[in-house]
């Protein structure tokens, strides 16, 4: 076990997560961020910065102790290794090991003995010692805890939000034996203001993390299934959640999209987990299944408006106001905007995608849709739909957002963001 005041950190995989944790470390440590995307490295080292938007230029230039790299070999003298690659889903809504594999894999080829690893990536109770583990056995040649030890701290980061940012949020740690959970305690500790919880087990923080986020998926479906039911009885859901909302005790969540790559991926780590165990997870699956129909439902009742208004829905303009998976943030992951625009692609409307937030290259990259450079033209649509709730589209008002339609247009405020009487429909 290194002492901490030695530690040489390697953070792996400079995304939403990886970045905001290697700035902070070096702070403090010698520190190097690796990606294995070159352009990413180079806009780091320029003065293109974070096209993320998480940390800015001065952030960047007060981490006086850190260096960026595409090439592992630069990470061979470090003797921490944090892991903050992706754990996504595949097109079965299966876990996808294959980044967290490949980064496990990588450090084992740089492995010293006394070395510690420690992962954030969200999985399932007990991945990093039947997966990530044995990976770094293989390469290194090494006997876990005995030659290296390993460490789970899960990643908090909330993209977008610029009041709780990394060191502001608590912090989960563990490590593989008790002198290894104190270095990573500590470790953390010495950077994080919020302070940390020590959890008993790698496990215990395993599941600490994935539990967090399966807990907010269930809620939101709540919620989804009482706009459901609530449309079909005539009242509006924001109204009845205003009201609710008087009691102390009630939770504040509204209906939507489920996307990003938190709370629409992570709950399918657990369920293949619990399944794995001999255990049907009838809640979690069902909350998954109400939270991904709801871009079929949202498109069924704008074209039904569309419909009812006299407007023939193939060849109609549609215009969707938004694609990032939350409000004033870049972040594309996971979207289910996306299904939206499927959708009414399928119908045979023409959609055009409006969001000052997102960049246009990765949005055809990943989804294949090309976004309105410049921003959309008055008058010229059909149906309008506010998808994501930045504070350029709230700055519209509602005046200028019916402006956008053709004096027949159906708009439809997903995000409850208009008042009632100004829109046609919210969710």
């Amino acid at each position: 076990m290194r002492e901490l005041a030695n530690a040489r950190i390697g953070v792996i995989g400079l995304g939403y997560v990886g970045l905001p944790l290697a700035v902070e470390f070096g702070k403090q440590y010698d520190t190097i961020g690796f990606d294995i995307d070159a352009d990413r490295i180079a806009a780091l080292r320029g003065d293109k910065g974070d096209r993320n938007r998480e940390v800015d230029a001065a952030e960047l230039s007060s981490a006086v102790h850190l260096r960026f790299s595409a090439s592992l070999g630069d990470l061979r003298d470090c003797n921490v290794y944090i892991v903050t690659v992706p754990t996504p889903i595949n097109e079965h809504k299966h876990p996808d090991f294959t980044p967290l594999i490949l980064a496990s894999r990588g450090i084992g080829s740089l492995l010293k003995r006394g070395d510690v690893v420690i992962y954030e990536s969200t999985v399932y109770p007990g991945a990093t010692e039947e997966i990530c583990v044995p990976e770094i056995e293989r390469t290194s040649a090494m006997v876990f805890n005995r030659d290296f030890f390993v460490g789970y701290s899960p990643e908090r980061i909330n993209p977008g939000d610029r009041k709780r940012r990394l060191v502001d949020i608590p912090k989960v740690t563990s490590g593989s034996t008790p002198e290894a959970a104190d270095f990573v305690d500590s470790l953390y500790r010495s950077i994080i203001t919020a302070g940390t919880h020590k959890a008993s087990s790698l496990k215990v923080a395993e599941a600490a993390k994935v539990v967090e986020n399966t807990q907010r998926d269930a809620n939101i479906a709540l919620i989804n299934e009482f706009a459901l039911i609530f449309h079909r009885l005539g009242i509006d859901t924001t109204e009845v959640l205003e009201a609710a909302g008087t009691k102390w005790n009630f939770l504040p969540f509204r209906p939507g999209l489920v996307g990003g790559h938190c709370i629409g991926v992570d709950p399918y780590y657990l369920i293949q987990k619990a399944q794995s165990a001999g255990y049907y997870p009838d809640i979690l699956l069902a909350c998954r299944r109400i939270n991904d129909a709801m871009g079929q439902h949202i498109a069924a009742e704008v074209i039904k408006l569309m419909i009812q208004r006299g407007l023939a829905v193939a060849g109609a303009r549609i215009l969707l106001l938004g694609i990032t998976f939350k409000e004033n943030c870049p972040d594309l992951r996971n979207t289910r905007v996306i299904d939206l625009a499927r959708e009414f692609s399928d119908y045979g409307a023409i959609v055009d995608i409006h969001d000052p937030w997102a960049d246009p290259i990765v949005a055809a990259d990943e989804y294949g849709v090309q976004l309105l450079v410049q921003p959309p033209q008055a008058g010229a649509y059909d149906a309008i739909v506010v998808a994501v709730a930045h504070d350029q589209f709230r700055a519209l008002g509602a005046e200028g957002l019916r402006r956008l339609g053709n004096g027949r247009a159906v708009i439809y405020d997903i995000k409850g963001i208009f008042p009632k009487d100004a829109v046609d429909a919210r969710l």
